[in-house]
C-alpha cells in the first residue's frame, strides 16, 4: 500500500444485485452531513462550473439530477442566466435546498423537485427539451447507474449535452502517508459494494454514456486537492474526515474497522495537516456526451 490509497481491482462487481429506483447514499442526510456538503460545495463548485464551459456552450434549459442542497444548481443558474430544475431524491435535502435558496434571496433561480434519478419527475413536454442535463456525486450512490444515465439522455434535446461527474475513490493519494488512513479508506470503499454501489464509478462514465445511447465527446478531471501553504488544506482534511465520520457506523457495524481506529486516524490527520510538506491529491472524473439527433 502506498500514498494512502487502496487499489480496487476492476471490473468492479457489486456485492448485491442492482435494483432500479433505489438510492443507497452512504452518508445519510443528518445535519452534520448537510454541513459537510455545504462546505464541500464552497471548495469545488467554481471548478465544476468552469469545466462546463458555459460561455462557449450557452444553454437555456438545464436539468440538475441529484441536486442535493442546491448550491451548485443555483450557481449553474447564475452562470447560465436561466432558471434550472433540480431533482433530488431526499426530502430532507430538498427542504434544506429551499431554505438555503430563500436565505440567499435566490428562490427565483431554481425549481427543486423531489424524485428518483432513475425515474425523473418530468412532464412529457419536458422530456427531450433540455440543453444541458447534469449530475454530480450521484452515480456512485445508486444501484443502477445506467438507468440514471438513460433517463438523463431521454431528458436532453437532440444534440443536447449530458454531463456526468463522479468519484473514483481509488485515486486518492496523500503525502506523507497518514497513519491508519489506508485500511480505513479501504473499509470506506467496501461500504459501497455492500450496498450494491460502485466506489470507482468515475472510470466508467464514458462507458455509461455510450451504453445509454449518447455520443461521448469529452472526458477530463476536476481537481479536488490541496497542499500545505495554499490555506485550504484544513478544509480538505475536514472533508476527508467528514466523509469517514458519516460512514463510520456502517464500517464499524460490518466489522471492517473500529471506533478506536477512527479516533486514532482523526488525531493523525489533524497532526498531518500541520506538516509543511503535506498534500492531498484527488480529482473527480468528468465526462460529457451528446444526445444523438
Amino acid at each position: 500500500m502506498s500514498n494512502g490509497a487502496t487499489p480496487t481491482t476492476p471490473p468492479f462487481t457489486p456485492a448485491i444485485t442492482p435494483s432500479t429506483f433505489q438510492s443507497a447514499y452512504v452518508h445519510g442526510t443528518a445535519p452534520r452531513e448537510q454541513s459537510r456538503l455545504s462546505r464541500l460545495n464552497t471548495l469545488i463548485n467554481d471548478s465544476c462550473i468552469a469545466e462546463l464551459q458555459l460561455a462557449s456552450h450557452p444553454v437555456q434549459r438545464i436539468l440538475d439530477v441529484g441536486s442535493g442542497l442546491g448550491q451548485l444548481t443555483r450557481a449553474l443558474a447564475r452562470t447560465a442566466g436561466s432558471r434550472v430544475i433540480g431533482v433530488e431524491y431526499s426530502e430532507e435535502q430538498v427542504t434544506e435546498a429551499l431554505r438555503q435558496a430563500r436565505e440567499a434571496g435566490e428562490e427565483h433561480l431554481a425549481e427543486f423537485r423531489q424524485g428518483a434519478a432513475e425515474n425523473l419527475p418530468l412532464s412529457a413536454a419536458e422530456r427531450g427539451s433540455f440543453d444541458l442535463v447534469h449530475t454530480r456525486f450521484v452515480l456512485e450512490h445508486v444501484q443502477n447507474p445506467l438507468a440514471v444515465v438513460k433517463e438523463m439522455v431521454s431528458a436532453a434535446k437532440p444534440g443536447g449535452r449530458i454531463v456526468l461527474s463522479d468519484d473514483d475513490h481509488d485515486v486518492l493519494r496523500v503525502w506523507p502517508e497518514i497513519p491508519g488512513l489506508a485500511p480505513i479508506w479501504a473499509a470506506y470503499q467496501r461500504t459501497y459494494d455492500r450496498l450494491g454501489c460502485d466506489p470507482i464509478i468515475g472510470r466508467r462514465l464514458v462507458s455509461l454514456l455510450h451504453e445509454a445511447g449518447a455520443t461521448p465527446v469529452r472526458n477530463s478531471w476536476v481537481w479536488f486537492g490541496s497542499c500545505s501553504g495554499d490555506g485550504l488544506l484544513p478544509a480538505y482534511t475536514d472533508n476527508l474526515l467528514g466523509v469517514i465520520d458519516t460512514a463510520k457506523e456502517r464500517m464499524i457495524g460490518s466489522g471492517m474497522t473500529s471506533e478506536a481506529a477512527i479516533l486514532a486516524l482523526v488525531d493523525a490527520a489533524r497532526a498531518w495537516a500541520q506538516r509543511p510538506d503535506a498534500a492531498i491529491w484527488f480529482a473527480m472524473a468528468w465526462a460529457e456526451g451528446r444526445r444523438k439527433a
